[in-house]
């Protein structure tokens, strides 16, 4: 069973990958080959699957800034609860919305479950769509 330590060292090299430019090797190292993404958004709910969504998101941010605002660790189910925020000017389409140009506010909170030192499950919600400036 994972340490808080290792559990929180994770998750913040993790949200680290929120901000361009991704780390593509820290991002492979950080995710288990059998990775499931449990809020995939429609895309298919493996590594590959999450790496296409996260390219996606800072190529629609290209200035994104991500902050961890609260971690809640559960070392008994080698679990991370996030809550972040995010703000960077949209410049291509995202999860239907946009182009708007103009900066954009994104909050989310995920949970990461861990094993052996890798990313194993991930649940995630996301409000983007409010926060779109007008």
């Amino acid at each position: 069973m994972p340490e808080c330590n290792e559990l929180e060292t994770i998750s913040k090299q993790w949200i680290s990958l929120w901000c361009p430019p991704v780390d593509w090797k820290l991002f492979d190292q950080l995710h288990s080959d059998h990775f499931e993404d449990c809020s995939s958004g429609g895309r298919p709910p493996t590594k590959e699957g999450f790496a296409q969504g996260l390219k996606e998101f800072v190529t629609a941010f290209p200035d994104l800034h991500t902050t961890i605002e609260d971690l809640v660790i559960d070392e008994k189910k080698s679990q991370v609860a996030v809550r972040w925020s995010a703000h960077g000017t949209n410049r291509l389409p995202f999860l239907g919305n946009g182009p708007t140009n103009r900066i954009t506010q994104i909050s989310g909170i995920e949970i990461i479950e861990i094993s052996n030192g890798k990313i194993v499950r991930r649940w995630g919600e996301w409000d983007i769509s409010a926060h779109f400036e007008k």
